[in-house]
């Protein structure tokens, strides 16, 4: 298909995507939203009343002061219901001295039974209650906290801004208590002004909302009315005034932590210990610079504890992506997110040298550490008083290395896998009127010696116009790489890209639309310190949406989704591909069962990314016109048993060109759910898909000094394949008490391929049959477990034991074993690493201690 001729199809659809509202209601009649639902609610305002006396947190609410503060009532239903008033009322109240703010909640409810309480960890929900507390403390409507309880007592707080959304990431050092007397259920909160950042102002206006979840009927509501349709949540909260002549308080604390590790690994080279252990010691500091701005650092950081990846089998020719579960580059980082130039697992990443140790021939690879030793790090953020947020993110690495030995003599040496690394980012975030904003940011990685370095600079912004009714936003970012290659003498080259992306579009409404286009220059490429999965593209897109959010007939809410992508390859101008896509969900208003589905179709795709060589544009993979097909249902999470479900199927087109099978690949889901009382609570979670007669690239891993591979040398060599992938995850968790837990997680995961036949790929996406014999059917299987206890012992301090147990999933890479339970079975008893870990943490809090003196 030519371009001018796609381009032309795309304009249709634009045409038929912007009249398709008109002539949808012709056969389908939907009503429309009132204009009072578009529009922000007026906001309301409570007064905070200054107290000289002492506060005791029980959950009581039984002080003087309590009474004589103003009542914050008659909140206003957010869902399922938008609009309505709570039947069942909701009291609060605000207090506060020159050192904290304190609030009280009388949650009334029809019977004891109404409030439902689930013992979880902290900032899980679960079946339960709940109330909390929005305070937007600069008052910009973009930027804010959460700090919420359950009738159980679980705490849990959160972050709001632009670039993070919500982010329960963040923690906070605060207190709660919770109590229940017959049909109503008490809150009182501490939160210290430390906990929080404000400014200096004589008198201070904050931004206030409050939230009720009443789980027994799945409603949710808020002291100012917060509607679905407008844009923004931030921007929907009232005001608290009255809090006067308080100063931010000294952020000061120091956490300091010891930890120690056993750690078995039958599976280590011969000539080294199988049992090692370590003793480690460190420590977080936090530090209130002003009122404004906050230091976190990390010394000698030990991460040895955080939950074990799920490794899988990668055929794809771009890196897997895994998620970041360390604490510190987790917590706060909503301005480091800006543009998501920064992903967080380059920092202490694999060393860029790890798969390339040369050995000589007598040496054998006795060590070879997987993850690079982080020194420090630290970041400073903050916002003034003007809305401008400052974020300051520094980090450094050690030089890694691999340890050979030779098998003759015994002698040792060391090969370098990673230079001592620098990592940096810097953000500057204008908070601007209508819930806009503009960014600008700047990541570098600087290394040490001749091995390459790089930087990525980035401009983003976001305007609304003043009704929040329409938006324009968009980005342009710089990439650059200067130096050599890791470990040799070879330059990389002047690699200069860019990138840019505007977007316009109706926001807010039960009918939503936008337009996008974006370029990806072939040079671009921020992954240093970022992640990118493909360059070299040009990307247009529109999307529609219709969401009714008022219950009507027998259901209490709905939404439709469509959209149209385009996509050309940069340098050369080629045409990739063009998709149409179509979403709906809904739920009903008794069951609460939710069942949607998401139909794609793909119009004939030129993938030029599989067959891995440059320059791009010369070879790529015909992938035949697909459409890819999932249902989903989600039941009731308020029972006992609550079940997840969803199943897809991929049917491919036949490409005539192509004398090959048709394709095809099937999907299976099932998540059920098992919470035998409020304090033990079981998950399971199973993938399953099979994929038949898939094409994809062979040559990964050919070595030339094997005869069979000898005339494939040089080309690029496609395989049809059948692949069967299972995932298994179980999951149990005992609460004992608000403040202590045990997690069980235990994840079996395995693929199985199986080639059928291979083909040599030729410019221009033509394929010649190959007789190529060598073997290529593996399975691969991978296993873990992890066990942690864990007890905060007191606000910010916490005890924490794990057991982890993984087994070497290289070890049985080129098995090709494709029944699961044999899989399991080998899983289970091939060796594993073993580890047990016990680490302590104490928070200090400089005011605390100086309050105690």
């Amino acid at each position: 298909m030519s371009f001018t001729r796609t381009l032309c199809l795309l304009l249709l659809l634009l045409a038929w995507v912007a009249g398709r509202p008109a002539a949808f209601a012709q056969t389908t009649p939907i009503p429309t939203a009132t204009p009072d639902a578009k529009a922000p609610a007026p906001k309301k305002q409570l007064q905070a009343v200054r107290i000289t006396g002492a506060i005791k947190l029980d959950g009581v609410l039984d002080e003087a002061a309590w009474q004589q503060a103003p009542v914050a009532t008659d909140f206003v239903q957010q869902r399922p219901n938008p609009g309505q008033p709570e039947r069942h009322k909701t009291e609060v109240r605000v207090l506060y001295d020159d050192a904290n703010l304190y609030i009280g909640a009388v949650m009334h409810d029809s019977s004891p039974d109404s409030i439902l309480r689930e013992m979880t960890a902290r900032d899980q929900f679960g079946n339960s209650d709940l109330f909390c507390i929005f305070l937007d403390t600069y008052h910009d409507q973009l930027n804010g906290y959460n700090f919420g309880v359950t009738p159980a007592g679980v705490q849990y707080d959160a972050r709001y801004s632009p670039a993070g959304g919500e982010d329960f990431n963040w923690n906070a050092v605060w207190d709660a208590r919770t109590t229940q007397r017959g049909t109503d259920w008490y809150a009182e909160m501490r939160i210290p002004y430390s906990a929080i950042r404000f400014s200096k102002a004589p008198e201070q206006l904050w931004g206030l909302n409050f939230a009720r979840q009443r789980k027994y009927d799945n409603a949710q509501y808020f002291w100012n009315e917060v509607k679905p349709a407008v844009n923004g949540f931030v921007n929907q909260w009232g005001d608290l005034r009255g809090i006067r002549d308080v100063q931010p308080p000294l952020r000061l604390s120091l956490t300091p932590y010891i930890s120690s590790y056993v750690n078995h690994n039958p599976l280590n080279a011969e000539g080294t210990r199988r049992t090692t252990t370590s003793f480690n010691g460190g420590a977080d500091v936090k530090w209130g610079i002003n009122e404004s701005f906050t230091l976190d650092a990390t010394l000698v950081p030990d991460f040895g504890q955080v939950q074990s990846d799920n490794q899988v089998l990668n055929l794809s020719p771009f890196e897997v992506q895994f998620a970041e579960n360390r604490q510190f580059f987790t917590e706060g980082t909503e301005l480091f997110s800006k543009g998501n130039l920064f992903y967080s697992r380059r920092v202490g990443a694999t060393p860029i040298g790890f798969y390339n140790v040369k050995k000589g021939q007598r040496e054998k690879l006795v060590r070879n550490p997987a993850e690079t030793q982080l020194l420090n790090a630290t970041k400073v953020s903050g916002r003034t008083k003007s809305g401008l947020g400052i974020g300051l993110f520094n980090a450094v690495s050690n030089d890694m290395y691999a340890t050979l030995r030779d098998t003759e003599t015994g002698q040792e040496r060391e090969v370098a896998t990673q230079p001592f690394s620098n990592y940096s980012i810097a953000v500057l975030d204008q908070s601007l009127k209508n819930n806009s904003y503009v960014s600008l940011i700047n990541t570098n990685v600087t290394r040490a010696g001749r091995t390459y370095d790089a930087n990525v600079t980035g401009g983003l912004f976001r305007f609304n116009d003043k009704k929040n009714a329409y938006a324009l936003d968009g980005s342009v970012v710089y990439s650059r790489r200067r130096g050599n290659v890791f470990g040799e003498d070879t330059p990389v080259g002047d690699q200069d890209g860019y990138k840019y992306a505007v977007g316009v579009g109706k926001i807010s409404g039960n009918f939503t639309w936008d337009v996008n286009h974006g370029i990806e220059s072939d040079s671009y490429n921020p992954n240093d310190l970022g992640i990118l999965f493909g360059n070299n593209n040009i990307t247009q897109r529109v999307g529609v949406a219709y969401r009714k959010f008022q219950p009507f007939w027998k259901v209490n809410n709905m939404a439709f989704f469509g959209q149209v992508g385009h996509a050309l390859l940069y340098k050369p101008t080629r045409y990739q591909s063009l998709y149409f896509y179509n979403g709906f969900n809904t739920t009903f208003t008794k069951s609460f069962l939710q069942i949607g589905y998401d139909l794609q179709h793909n119009a004939r795709t030129n993938d030029f990314f599989e067959p891995r060589t440059n320059p791009l544009g010369e070879f790529y993979v015909r992938v035949p016109a697909n459409t890819d097909f999932v249902a989903f249902l989600n039941s009731d999470t308020r029972k006992q048993v609550a079940l997840g479900l969803n199943a897809g199927v991929q049917y491919y087109a036949q490409d005539e060109r192509l004398s090959r099978p048709r394709r095809v690949r099937y999907s299976l889901g099932a998540y059920p759910r098992y919470r035998v009382n409020n304090h033990l609570t079981f998950r399971y979670s199973l993938d399953w898909s099979r994929s038949r007669n898939q094409i994809g690239y062979v040559n990964g891993g050919l070595s030339e000094d094997e005869p069979l591979d000898q005339p494939f040398m040089g080309q690029v060599l496609l395989g049809r394949r059948d692949v069967a992938t299972v995932s298994n995850v179980l999951q149990a968790a005992y609460t004992f008490t608000n403040r202590m837990s045990l997690t069980l997680r235990t994840r079996h995961y395995t693929s199985t391929v199986r080639y059928q036949d291979f083909v040599t790929l030729a410019p221009g996406g033509q394929e010649t049959p190959a007789d190529y014999q060598r073997h290529r059917d593996n399975t691969y299987n991978a296993f873990n477990v992890d066990a942690v206890y864990a007890w905060w012992f007191a606000p910010g301090s916490q005890i924490s034991v794990v057991w982890k147990n993984a087994n070497s999933p290289d070890a049985q890479a080129n098995e090709f074993t494709p029944l699961y339970f044999r899989n399991l079975s080998n899983t289970i008893n091939t060796p594993h690493n073993n580890s047990l870990s016990v680490k302590v943490l104490y928070y200090l809090d400089y005011l605390a201690f100086r309050r105690k003196r």
